[in-house]
């Protein structure tokens, strides 16, 4: 095929660049390569968030990082790949954005499995921090007051953060420096469990103020579990204890007199 020419199924999928000899197209970007437009679905690569490794990497040179981060400065790919071959390892590219790429020895098949297992370990000690809201009324009696004071500090305890509101009625509204100093009694009140991140603010018939954890949402779970395996253990030994005493009363029981 001519070098200015375009084939029909090229130009159908949408390239319009020129192809050179062999069937050889530009609209990869990457110099002349086989044209992605006119590949069939078996010569295309993966579409897949990985890099590109051994052959896959076609680039005229590289530069190059042993297996233990030396380096080992700008080579041939030919040249990378036959290290890589020789010491049975993978070239994997690193920083496809350099110029010219980094590409670095080593087991890609364990470099995957690692990163896996790594990322299943963040996902299982992943914890979002949420946002709780506890709703007060300016002329809350001091039973009702006592009961959300303790939801709020369960939910901070719990890594949670706290927006606060106070909800005026009528003309409570023209009162805003009542329920200011609600939200600041509370707050000074829980400072064991929270700090103060945003402080209070009207909104309309509302006045907020959000109160922060003071340990984060991951420490507070580890503290949690802990706790609910200590009483777990309490537990056990105290069912144990029991179990041992009502033994040896049955025992001295039957002894004879």
């Amino acid at each position: 095929m001519g070098q200015g020419s375009v084939t029909a199924s090229c130009r159908t999928l949408g390239c319009t660049r020129s192809r050179g000899p062999g069937g050889l197209c530009s609209c990869s970007g990457r110099g002349l390569f086989p044209c992605p437009a006119s590949q069939t679905d078996d010569e295309k690569e993966p579409l897949i968030n990985e890099p590109r490794i051994n052959e896959r990497i076609r680039v005229p040179e590289v530069r190059l990082v042993g297996p233990n981060g030396e380096q080992v400065g700008i080579v041939r790919i030919e040249d990378a790949t036959r290290l890589a071959q020789e010491a049975d390892l993978d070239l994997v590219e690193v920083a496809p954005n350099s110029r010219p790429p980094v590409v670095k020895l080593m087991d890609y098949g364990k470099f995957k499995y690692e990163a896996a297992v790594k990322a299943r370990e963040a996902r299982r000690n992943q914890a979002n921090t949420e946002i709780k809201e506890m709703r007060f009324r300016l002329k809350i009696d001091e039973h009702d007051y006592e009961t959300k004071k303790g939801h709020v500090i369960r939910f901070l305890k719990g890594g949670d953060k706290v927006k606060v509101t106070i909800m005026f009625r009528g003309r409570e509204q023209s009162r805003p420096e009542m329920g200011r100093r609600l939200l600041l009694k509370l707050a000074d009140e829980l400072q064991e469990y929270g700090v103060v991140e945003n402080m209070p603010s009207q909104e309309g018939r509302n006045m907020s103020l959000v109160l922060g954890p003071l340990k984060k949402k991951a420490e507070a779970k580890e503290e949690q579990r802990k706790a609910r395996e200590e009483r777990k253990a309490a537990g056990k030994a105290e069912r144990a204890e029991r179990a041992a005493a009502k033994t040896a009363k049955q025992t001295s029981g039957e002894e004879p007199a």
